[in-house]
């Protein structure tokens, strides 16, 4: 038997959609125009600058962007043309391949961080009183346990 969802939850689902796209909307508009990289980029760049050496096998990096590795290979190719990653191989794994990120790289993130960090507090935090932004992380970490638990683990 189906549980249809009732107005209030039907309200809040459709609220949560257009807020979650228009927030990443606006964020991705943002960083195209100060940028001149897609959020989908950005967010390669912060995770190989946080990481050990500023590189992560491409298997690693595929799963903590949430990216298809077919999706990620073909930004790492032009994140490479841009002169801003590029692959290694690995010697353990003859089949696996490191993204590491290059100065040039690091120096385009260091530049965008700022405008970028500015939009997100200026669509996200400051339209929030402290105790939403708790409510909020709360919310995120609770469906964050949920789905990882339903995720394939490939």
């Amino acid at each position: 038997m189906t549980r249809w969802l009732d107005a209030d939850e039907q309200r809040t689902w459709r609220a949560f959609l257009a807020a979650s796209r228009a927030l990443m909307d606006s964020l991705d508009r943002e960083l195209q125009r100060d940028a001149g990289m897609p959020h989908a980029y950005y967010e390669i760049l912060v995770r190989l600058s946080e990481s050990t050496d500023r590189q992560l096998r491409m298997s690693d990096l595929a799963e903590s962007t949430n990216s298809s590795r077919s999706r990620l290979s073909h930004a790492i190719a032009r994140l490479e043309e841009a002169g801003w990653v590029r692959r290694e191989s690995c010697p353990s794994d003859r089949r696996g391949a490191f993204a590491v990120l290059t100065d040039q790289g690091f120096e385009v993130l260091a530049a965008a961080a700022p405008g970028h960090v500015e939009g997100v507090r200026r669509h996200l935090f400051d339209q929030l009183s402290p105790a939403q932004v708790d409510q909020l992380r709360q919310i995120s970490e609770t469906l964050m346990d949920h789905l990882a638990a339903d995720r394939p683990t490939s």
